[in-house]
C-alpha cells in the first residue's frame, strides 16, 4: 500500500512539482517522504506518474510538453547541466530547424550515457553564464549556436541560425569565433566557414549562397556585401552585394531569413534612390539563385561588362564592419 505523506510531505512535494513542471527524480521522490513502495505505486500501469528517463519521473498521464521534456533532460544530466543546441536556440528566440533530441552540456567527469530524448555532451567547458527559466537551465546564445552547427550536416542550415542570432542580435560575430576558437575542432568546417562568410560581409543565407555562386564563375572584382554607400557625406543606401568599380549593386529578394515585413517597404525606398544615383541595381530571389545560377551569372556578368569604361559615380563603400 502507499504510504500516507504527512502535510508537511506533501506540501513539499507538491512545491516541487510546482517548480519542475511536475518533473522529477526518483532521488526526489524518495527525499520529499515517499516509500519505494509508494513511488511504485505511482508509477504502476495507469497510474498517476509515468516515467520519461532513467530514474526521472513526470506526474501526469498522457503527452509530456516541451518544458516537461527539457525539465527531465536537465534533472537526467544531474547538477550544473543545461540544455544547449537546437532547444536552447529555441528559447533564445533563434529560428532553427526542429530536432527530435535535446542536446545537454554535463560536466566531463560525469558518466551519464545518452537515453531515450536526451544526447549528452561531457564537456571541459562548462558556460560560466547560465541562462534560467524558473528551474530549467540554458547554455548562452553563442554556445548554442556553435553547439548546433557542429551537429548540422547542411551547411545552410548552419547559415541560417548564425545569420538569425547575428541579425537579431542575439550574439555577435566575435563571440561566435570565439567559441569557435576554444571548441572542439571535430565538426567545425562548416561552423567556421560560415563565419568566414560573415567576415566577408554576408548577413543571410541567400547572400551566402550568391557569394559561393560569384565565387564558382569567376565574375569580376573585387565585390562586397552589406558595403555602406555614400556620395559625400551623404549615405545612399547598403546593398547586399557591390561592384565598387562598375557601380552594380545585387539584392536579393529574401523576405524569410533577411528582411522583416517592415523592412520591405524601406527596401523598395533604398533600391530607388540607388537608382537615383546611376547605380545598377540587380534583384534575384533565393530560388532564382538556387535554380538558374547561369541565368543570374549572366545578368550580372552583362550589367558589369555594358558598366565598364562608364565615368565614375562619384560613390564610395565602407566594407561592413
Amino acid at each position: 500500500m502507499a504510504k500516507n505523506l504527512t502535510s508537511a510531505d506533501e506540501a513539499g512535494l507538491d512545491g516541487l512539482l510546482v517548480k519542475q513542471h511536475r518533473v522529477l527524480t526518483r532521488a526526489q521522490a524518495l527525499g520529499a517522504g515517499l516509500t519505494h513502495s509508494a513511488l511504485r505505486h505511482r508509477l504502476r500501469d495507469g497510474g498517476p506518474w509515468q516515467v520519461v528517463l532513467p530514474g526521472v519521473y513526470v506526474a501526469v498521464t498522457g503527452t509530456v510538453s516541451v518544458d516537461q521534456r527539457e525539465m527531465a533532460a536537465v534533472l537526467y544530466g544531474g547538477p550544473g547541466s543545461m540544455v544547449t543546441g537546437v532547444a536552447a536556440l529555441w528559447r533564445h528566440g533563434i529560428r532553427a530547424p526542429g530536432a527530435q533530441l535535446i542536446d545537454v552540456l554535463v560536466p566531463d567527469r560525469r558518466h551519464r550515457h545518452d537515453t531515450g530524448f536526451v544526447r549528452l555532451h561531457r564537456t571541459t567547458r562548462m558556460p560560466d553564464r547560465v541562462f534560467t527559466l524558473g528551474e530549467l537551465r540554458y547554455a548562452p546564445p553563442a554556445r548554442a549556436v556553435a553547439d548546433a552547427a557542429r551537429l548540422m550536416t547542411d551547411i545552410r542550415d548552419v547559415r541560417a541560425v548564425v545569420a538569425d542570432s547575428v541579425q537579431h542580435g542575439k550574439c555577435g560575430p566575435q563571440r561566435l569565433t570565439q567559441e569557435l576558437r576554444n571548441g572542439p575542432l571535430r565538426d567545425s568546417a562548416r561552423l567556421r566557414q560560415v563565419l568566414g562568410e560573415i567576415a566577408d560581409g554576408v548577413r543571410s543565407v541567400a547572400e551566402a549562397e550568391l557569394r559561393d555562386l560569384i565565387k564558382r564563375s569567376h565574375l569580376p572584382g573585387p565585390v562586397l556585401f552589406n558595403a555602406e554607400l555614400f556620395a559625400g557625406s551623404t549615405f545612399v543606401a547598403r546593398p547586399d552585394c557591390w561592384w565598387p568599380g562598375a557601380g552594380v549593386a545585387v539584392e536579393v529578394d529574401s523576405r524569410e531569413w533577411h528582411l522583416s515585413p517592415a523592412d520591405w517597404e524601406r527596401t523598395m525606398s533604398r533600391r530607388s534612390r540607388m537608382s537615383s544615383y546611376g547605380i545598377v541595381v540587380l534583384h534575384f530571389s533565393p530560388h532564382q539563385i538556387r535554380s538558374d545560377p547561369r541565368k543570374v551569372v549572366s545578368l550580372i556578368g552583362a550589367a558589369l561588362e555594358s558598366a565598364a569604361g562608364r565615368p565614375p559615380l562619384g560613390v564610395t563603400a565602407v566594407p561592413a564592419a
